[in-house]
């Protein structure tokens, strides 16, 4: 081994990689993302869930006793309710995490020591469920102690009472297995077309950039489609996942997933120039799509701005759709805001992908 050639075949694939942006990207890109998300977006301390109070006593000590509960910085209250069902409603569709239920006899109850409050949890997100057991062992007033003896709380938790890991996360694997699949499939699509040597016979038919991309994508929408019935079909008889929503629904809210992620990889696949390029791309979208949708981590815990960037990504909205449905029994007309977001994302990755491509060679 010669010492001079070894350097130069050094030399040289340092310069290919200078000369590679994206391989430059991902290695500076993918150490400073990692650590801006662990470091400062990830938080597994639940903060601000959203929360409906149902005060029932309307006295001044109810109303000191839902200041304090707001002041422990666990809940923010969005709602005000009449009645515990109205809570309950409001947790179907997802307006609310957590419902606080304050009886109409609330001081004689609590000097009695009997149960005096009453906290309903969707336990379609074991995360809530462990932040309202954290609420409810919290000091409730100014002297350092909570006023209401543990026998006096009552945590009722809905949708996934036995806090199963499974039931949690199973619909979410549906998500997770659908974006790490449909946008690398699409991604490696056009630059595969062109290592192959397929480009020019594409060049020689009429076929407009709008038929090849879609023409591309139906199969996999089939394909994606096969996938959730499989990942269903296992959840459910291994796991004794619940569907608790219509079945169509299921399918619809996973078709509006794939139908986004397989635009959003046509869009990566005319900006990269090989295979690999496009497999680092899909990788550098999958990374923060895991950690900031909801799926790893709490996404009430995250800081405000680190939500807004989750809120571009598919998966997020799609695990609403998909817990919505499977474990609370909601529709998707009820979900219409997270379906109505897929949608647009759908699109508008569509219109760029179609605009960006070009039945050329160069």
């Amino acid at each position: 081994m010669k010492l001079r050639r070894l350097l130069g075949v050094m030399v040289k694939e340092l310069r290919q990689m200078r000369r590679d942006r994206i391989t430059l990207a991902m290695i500076i890109g993918i150490p400073v993302m990692q650590l801006l998300l662990f470091g400062y977006a990830i938080n597994t301390n639940l903060r601000d869930l959203s929360a409906g109070f149902a005060d029932q006593s309307r006295t001044s000590a109810s109303r000191m006793l839902a200041r304090d509960i707001v002041a422990t910085g666990v809940v923010a209250p969005v709602l005000e309710a009449q009645t515990p069902q109205q809570l309950v409603e409001a947790m179907r569709r997802g307006e609310i995490s957590i419902g606080i239920v304050i009886p109409p006899d609330y001081e004689q109850r609590r000097a009695e020591g009997r149960e005096a409050l009453q906290i309903l949890v969707d336990g379609s997100d074991n995360a809530v469920q462990s932040a309202a057991a954290q609420l409810a062992r919290m000091p409730l007033d100014g002297a350092g102690f909570n006023p209401l003896a543990s026998s006096s709380i009552s945590v009722v938790a809905f949708y996934n009472p036995q806090r199963s890991s499974a039931v949690n996360i199973v619909p979410g694997l549906v998500g997770v297995i659908l974006t790490m699949t449909m946008v690398l499939f699409t991604a490696v699509a056009i630059v595969r077309e062109r290592e192959r040597g397929n480009m020019e016979l594409l060049i020689a038919t009429p076929v407009t950039s709008a038929e090849l991309m879609v023409g591309k994508v139906i199969p996999y929408v089939v394909i994606g489609l096969v996938q959730t019935s499989m990942v269903l079909a296992l959840g459910t008889w291994l796991f004794n996942v619940p569907v608790g929503g219509a079945l169509l629904d299921v399918f619809i809210a996973a078709g509006l997933l794939i139908v986004a992620n397989l635009a959003l990889g046509l869009l990566i696949s005319t900006g990269a120039r090989s295979q690999f390029q496009a497999m680092q791309m899909t990788f550098f979208i999958f990374l923060p799509s895991i950690l900031l949708s909801g799926f790893m981590f709490p996404f009430a815990g995250m800081p405000r701005a680190v939500q807004w960037l989750a809120e571009v990504l598919p998966l997020t909205h799609f695990l609403r759709l998909i817990r919505g449905v499977m474990l609370r029994g909601a529709s998707l007309w009820e979900l219409w805001p997270d379906a109505l977001a897929l949608l647009v994302f759908s699109g508008v990755m569509m219109s760029g992908a179609i605009l960006r491509f070009r039945k050329r060679l160069d």
